[in-house]
C-alpha cells in the first residue's frame, strides 16, 4: 500500500477514536483543516515535521502514523 494511504487509514482511525473532527485536529496541530482532509484522502506529501505535529496531537508516535 502506497505510504500516503497507510498515512490516510491511520490519521482517520486515530482522529476517529478521539472522537475529533477534522477541523479539532487541524486546530490543535496548527495546520488548515482541508490539509486534514487532503491527507485523509491521500491526496498530500507532508514534510516529517506535519507528521510530528499530527502524531504529537494524537498522542503517538510518527512511526505509528506512517506504519
Amino acid at each position: 500500500m502506497d505510504i500516503r494511504l497507510r498515512l490516510a487509514a491511520n490519521l482517520r482511525r486515530l482522529r476517529h477514536q478521539k472522537e475529533w473532527s477534522q477541523e479539532h485536529l487541524a486546530f490543535e496541530a496548527g495546520i488548515h483543516r482541508t490539509y486534514i482532509s487532503d491527507l485523509e484522502r491521500g491526496a498530500r506529501n507532508p514534510t516529517i515535521t506535519i507528521v510530528e505535529k499530527l502524531a504529537t496531537c494524537l498522542q503517538t508516535s510518527a512511526g505509528e502514523l506512517l506504519d
